[in-house]
C-alpha cells in the first residue's frame, strides 16, 4: 500500500527589494587637478636639473592658483593666501636664467614653499612632495 501525502504546500517567495548600489566616481576639483599638474611639472624639472639641463619655460599658468575651484569643504584661508604668492614667485625663479642663485637651490626653495603651505592646509601629499627635493 502506498500513501501519498498531497498537501497543498505554499512556497514562500522572497520579494524583497534588492537595492542597486550606485557608486560615485571621485572627480578631483580644479585645484586638485592643478596641484597634480604642478607635481608632474616639478618632477620633470627635478629630472632636468639632475641631468644638468636648465629649464627655460614655465608651461603652467600659476595665476590659476588664485582662481581654481577648491576641493569641496576647503577654501582659501588666510594662511593659504599668505603662501600662494611666495610660492608663485619661488616657482618662477626656477626658470630665471639671470639668477645668481644655484638652480638646485632655487628648485628646492620652491619645493620647500610647497611643503610650508601643505603643513598648514592640506597635509596629505607631504610625503610625495618631499620626494621632489634634490638631495
Amino acid at each position: 500500500m502506498f500513501f501519498l501525502n498531497c498537501e497543498n504546500k505554499k512556497t514562500q517567495v522572497d520579494h524583497s527589494v534588492v537595492k542597486k548600489v550606485e557608486y560615485q566616481m571621485y572627480e578631483p576639483s580644479e585645484m586638485a587637478g592643478f596641484m597634480k599638474a604642478m607635481y608632474a611639472y616639478n618632477l620633470q624639472l627635478k629630472q632636468q636639473i639632475i641631468a644638468g639641463e636648465t629649464p627655460i619655460k614655465m608651461p603652467l599658468d600659476l595665476m590659476t592658483l588664485h582662481s581654481a575651484e577648491m576641493t569641496k569643504g576647503k577654501g582659501r584661508t588666510e594662511a593659504w593666501n599668505s603662501f600662494v604668492n611666495v610660492f608663485i614667485e619661488s616657482q618662477q625663479t626656477i626658470t630665471d636664467t639671470l639668477s645668481n642663485v644655484q638652480l638646485k637651490t632655487r628648485f628646492n626653495n620652491a619645493i620647500t614653499n610647497c611643503l610650508s603651505c601643505h603643513k598648514t592646509e592640506c597635509t596629505g601629499p607631504i610625503p610625495k612632495i618631499k620626494k621632489l627635493l634634490i638631495q
